[in-house]
């Protein structure tokens, strides 16, 4: 085993259990589905309880693709898709920092995913058992462009803030 598999490796597992655990908590942790779904709707965002439900299947199912390594730069698009939302709606105006409640995070794990995308899981993962091989600069178009892209779908079809309160 070369060291770059077991670096991709360790990358894949541990941005994959964050984003379950992610997902597990939008669904069951705190104010659960309906708190959820309220956020997001404090957020600006329309039809906010299928938004929740559309947010844990994605968070979850990304994450399980990334930690087996299968499809992986398709599930890295939907992690960039998550957090470039998230950091849009939730983070961009509360600055850089996370403990302020800034886009840290999210640059982070949408940047990490996009690199993951790029490196190709390794042959610690399904992706190569299966002979799947999207790497380099396509692995890294995919992850980023189409990661772009869901996330401008979801803002054009959903996103409605409410007016701005008249001074």
């Amino acid at each position: 085993m070369e060291v770059n598999d077991l670096a991709t490796a360790l990358l894949r597992i541990t941005i994959g259990t964050t984003m379950i655990a992610h997902g597990i908590n939008h669904w069951i942790g705190g104010g659960k589905i309906a708190g959820t779904a309220g956020w997001f709707s404090r957020l600006g965002l329309r039809n906010s309880l299928l938004q929740a439900w559309l947010s844990v299947i994605t968070e979850i199912g990304a994450g399980v693709l990334l930690a087996l390594g299968l499809l992986t730069p398709f599930a890295a698009a939907a992690v960039v898709s998550v957090m470039l939302v998230a950091g849009l709606l939730a983070h961009r105006t509360n600055g850089f920092f996370v403990f302020k409640d800034g886009y840290e995070y999210v640059l982070v794990l949408a940047i990490s995913t996009i690199g993951l995308a790029l490196l190709g899981p390794g042959r610690l993962s399904l992706d190569h058992l299966f002979g799947i091989e999207i790497s380099g600069w396509p692995g890294g178009a995919i992850a980023l462009i189409a990661g772009a892209l869901a996330t401008a779908g979801l803002l054009a079809l959903f996103y409605r803030p409410a007016p701005a309160a008249a001074e």
